[in-house]
């Protein structure tokens, strides 16, 4: 049974195969954006431990 594969997916392996640097570029780009360094989560656990609770009805007055 063939497996179909469309155009695109047959360019863009090609394409990557006669153009390797840019895979670099392509996770530099993903590391900017998606992947999370340390740094960063412990910035969000020391804003989480900030955090002041709300009260249980935001309305009132005392």
């Amino acid at each position: 049974m063939a497996v179909y594969e469309s155009e695109h997916t047959v360019f863009m392996r090609e394409w990557l195969a006669q153009h390797p640097q840019e895979l670099d570029v392509q996770k530099a780009g993903r590391a900017l954006w998606w992947d999370k360094s340390p740094r960063e989560a412990d910035a969000v656990a020391r804003l989480a431990a900030a955090r002041v609770a709300r009260k249980a009805y935001y309305y009132d007055a005392n």
